[in-house]
């Protein structure tokens, strides 16, 4: 087995690249420089390094097949906020008033309910809601007050804007991570663990 180590931009670049569940990033580079995927040598197979990333580029959807043109690039490293405990406060909303069971059903896929519960959030809250720029991954941001701002940082993180909001939010993450970064977005607004945890699940 032979490694690279490639930089951030590289490796989202590669991973965008990808065609089918289980493709190896050899394969990618294979089919983008062009060379035949029949003249790989088995024994020797390309594997890419990254500090923060050790598996090959992996797209995830546990979703039905009407959301396959929304590419979920998996991605582990945590959601960190900035300081989380100073700024989560007491509050008597009623976060279950995110949760319309018919409308929920209505979206498309894990992108379509993420989306629907966060715009429910900023109208929710909208006092509080640009707390959510606190949320951002290691030199990763998962929100942004424009379009042009996540794609500076990421060029895969295909913004959507939150409802009329003006905050927009990155998509391409899995279903698991739109999970946590959503449950984070609830205890940023005030909600408690358990509850925020509750919520995120319905994605």
């Amino acid at each position: 087995m032979k490694y690279i180590e490639v930089d951030e931009e590289l490796y989202r670049h590669i991973a965008s690249k990808t065609e089918r569940i289980g493709e190896s990033a050899s394969d990618i580079l294979r089919r983008l420089l062009d060379l035949s995927v029949d003249t790989a040598e088995p024994a020797e197979p390309l594997a890419i390094s990254h500090p923060s990333l050790e598996s090959t580029p992996e797209i995830v959807n546990t979703d039905p097949v009407e959301e396959t043109t929304e590419v979920e690039v998996n991605n582990s490293e945590p959601v960190e906020t900035e300081e989380l405990e100073a700024e989560v406060v007491p509050t008597d909303i009623n976060f279950n008033d995110v949760v319309h069971e018919h409308m929920l059903s209505q979206q498309k896929g894990a992108v379509g309910r993420f989306m629907f519960l966060l715009e429910s959030l900023s109208k929710l809250t909208p006092a509080t809601f640009e707390q959510i720029l606190k949320i951002q991954g290691r030199g990763r941001l998962y929100f942004a007050r424009s379009k042009a701002e996540l794609l500076s940082a990421s060029q895969s993180a295909n913004p959507k804007e939150i409802g009329d909001s003006g905050y927009w939010v990155t998509t391409n993450n899995n279903t698991a991570k739109k999970r946590t970064i959503l449950s984070e977005v609830l205890l940023q607004l005030g909600c408690n663990e358990e509850q925020a945890k509750s919520i995120a699940q319905r994605i």
